[in-house]
């Protein structure tokens, strides 16, 4: 009866019940967790993304499934996509759009940085060819979102067209979100030269608040007129931007920059990270979806640069190229790693207010490719 009873004991500990891939899984959230304080790597995705996946993979807990706490959260916010949607009204908030009024051109440049989504997309199902992935055509569309390294669409996307998947892609976009200061130098350094590196942009013009608060409006009706599918993100980041413009609600504006997105950053961390146990992540379909998602974000980057490549020709070498490789929209983790770049070079080229055009061209962007996705594969 002893040796029963400490049998049953030993059985109801972790340690017994820990699989090797758990144990791997836990090591990952740790890595996330160390980049995020060490390296300062994205600190508000990765810390709650890292402890998320090390809390899913305690064993017998429970704690990421779908009737444990994290499993509750990720069920309420992100298969719905509340999350993604509050969070594009913060991102709205939090953005000073002056710099794409001021420059409307970098649109081309946000718009380039969308060309890694769809070259992503024949990726995905050329995987088919491959014995083991079997993707359909939503599938694939909802992966090769990935490439336009906006987490909050890949989330909002994926759970209208390949729910199965979302758990993989979210885990993918929001990493390679993360990992934007590390994945991008080395390729704006390899498609660039120093000449251009060098390059020190003129001051913008001034733009006044009527053309900020007019601007939203402007982007809404166009979205209404053109691709009312991609109206939710749209819609949203409009209304965020618009509450930080108008002047007349700092209270509800203040809300969204802080307190709201602050509280859905920590239970869309938590719900991603929950999606890093064992037995969701360590399968042949998600390992190709970082794969791809990985192949995306540095097509998406390539393409924004050789816009860039190109406006600098055509504008007599007064715009430097390096501002395309923040045509992703990665706000504003992409423009800050093109000001590091920048001053890497030339310890007098700030170029962060350059690089938030084609950064908030890059949001609106992924929302009208995503827009396009789920208008002729969701339809």
């Amino acid at each position: 009866m002893v040796e029963i009873g400490v049998d049953a004991l030993w059985q109801s500990t972790g340690i017994a019940n820990l699989t090797w891939g758990q144990a791997l899984m836990m090591g990952v959230g740790c890595l996330l967790i160390y980049l995020a304080v060490m390296k300062k790597f994205e600190p508000l995705l990765l810390v709650p993304i890292g402890f998320g996946a090390i809390l899913s993979n305690i064993p017998l807990a429970g704690i990421g499934g779908s009737e444990g706490l994290l499993g509750y959260i990720y069920q309420v916010g992100i298969e719905t996509g509340v999350f993604p949607l509050l969070i594009f009204m913060g991102v709205g908030a939090l953005t000073d759009f002056g710099a794409l009024i001021a420059r409307p051109s970098t649109l081309f440049l946000g718009a380039a940085a969308q060309f890694g989504i769809f070259v992503t997309l024949l990726g995905a199902l050329a995987l088919n060819f491959i014995p083991g992935f079997d993707f359909t055509l939503a599938d694939a569309s909802a992966i090769a979102i990935i490439g336009g390294a906006d987490g909050p669409t890949a989330i909002f996307l994926a759970s209208r067209l390949s729910p199965d998947l979302l758990g993989a892609i979210a885990v993918a976009a929001y990493s390679y979100m993360a990992l934007v200061p590390i994945i991008q130098p080395p390729i704006m350094r390899l498609l660039t030269t120093e000449k251009e590196r060098n390059v020190v942009m003129q001051q913008m013009r001034h733009v006044n608040k009527l053309e900020k608060i007019l601007f939203p409006f402007a982007v809404l009706l166009l979205c209404l007129i053109f691709l009312p599918s991609a109206a939710p993100l749209i819609g949203m980041l409009t209304f965020g931007n618009l509450l930080r413009e108008c002047g007349v609600v700092e209270r509800l504006s203040h809300a969204a920059q802080n307190e709201i997105i602050n509280i859905v950053t920590i239970f869309l961390g938590l719900a991603v990270g929950s999606k890093l146990s064992a037995d969701k992540f360590l399968t042949i379909d998600t390992l190709g979806i970082l794969a791809l998602g990985a192949f995306a974000f540095c097509i998406g980057t390539a393409a924004g640069l050789l816009m860039g490549k190109v406006m600098h020709r055509v504008s007599g070498g007064k715009v430097n190229p390096l501002i395309g490789a923040a045509g992703v929209s990665a706000v504003p983790m992409a423009a800050r790693v093109v000001n590091k770049v920048g001053l890497e070079t030339n310890h007098h080229n700030f170029l962060l207010m350059h690089a938030m055009g084609p950064n908030v061209a890059g949001v609106i962007g992924s929302a009208v490719a995503a827009g396009v996705l789920l208008a002729l594969v969701g339809g």
